[in-house]
């Protein structure tokens, strides 16, 4: 088996359709018909059936798709090394609004850990070739690859007694609005504010507007907010990659997905 092969099953089996995949490759339909029955033959099985218009793929050609994309994107992130030698590593990263600047140092101390050649551009939202974002924004055609566990705290503003009870800062278009509402109680009726976002509610929380919840890690860098504990709720977000099958033909991102895939899952903010 070899990338030949491979490439030729990808394109096919991405394209559900010969004229499309040999059109990507450059190649005559007879010559990527012939590659990919040579495939076939090696596998012992068969990875399409042929349709009116275009193939359909088997259960054996699912289970060989990300496979034959992990091995291509291998093959490719140590074709790039050694041909433009060892800081040819590069990466985008989006960096979500309600990310803490805590978990952005952490991240990049990380990833130059496992991979000391890259080098990272970070960019703002949505954008770049992965996303370093909670599991909630994941977005439906991508995967998400868990790197770190942030608990949630109690946020006041700084100075408010242990026993002072304040109205609640709530983030109603934030997934975790709906879990929340049990422990607002009838409070959650009479806010003191509304939020578009964690990172504006605390920020509405050190003005004194109120008191809200909020992951640790943003809640510590906020200036002026307090954190404590809360007491009958536990409750979690988890912060990675998000990523598309896509992005893993990029040697950089493929490199940096396998090697965070081998660690254990740490609390960064804990460090």
């Amino acid at each position: 088996m070899d990338s030949r092969q491979l490439k030729a099953f990808v394109a096919v089996f991405e394209e559900r359709n010969i004229t499309g995949a040999a059109r990507r490759l450059h190649l005559s339909q007879p010559a990527l018909s012939g590659t990919i029955k040579s495939l076939e033959d090696l596998l012992g099985t068969q990875l399409f059936t042929r349709q009116a218009r275009g193939v359909a793929v088997t259960e054996d050609a699912r289970i060989l798709y990300p496979q034959a994309r992990r091995i291509l994107s291998q093959t490719d992130s140590m074709t790039h090394q050694f041909r433009h030698g060892p800081h040819a590593l590069r990466i985008e990263i989006g960096v979500e609004a309600d990310i803490s600047g805590r978990d952005i140092a952490a991240f990049m101390r990380a990833a130059r850990e496992v991979v000391p050649t890259l080098f990272v551009s970070l960019l703002e939202g949505c954008d770049g070739d992965a996303r370093l974002a909670t599991e909630d924004e994941r977005c439906e055609d991508e995967l998400f690859l868990p790197l770190s566990v942030d608990p949630y705290v109690l946020a006041m503003p700084e100075g408010s007694g242990a026993g002072t009870a304040l109205p609640w800062i709530v983030c109603p278009n934030h997934p975790t609005h709906q879990r929340l509402l049990p422990f607002y109680g009838e409070a959650a009726n009479t806010p003191a504010a509304h939020a578009g976002s964690l990172r504006l509610a605390l920020a509405l929380t050190a003005a004194g507007a109120g008191m809200c919840v909020a992951p640790e890690s943003l809640a510590r860098s906020q200036a002026g907010v307090e954190i404590r504990p809360i007491d009958g709720l536990e409750m979690s977000r988890r912060i990675g990659l998000c990523y598309a099958v896509q992005s893993l033909d990029k040697s950089a991102v493929a490199t940096l997905v396998e090697r965070f895939r081998d660690r254990p899952l740490q609390a960064w903010h804990a460090t």
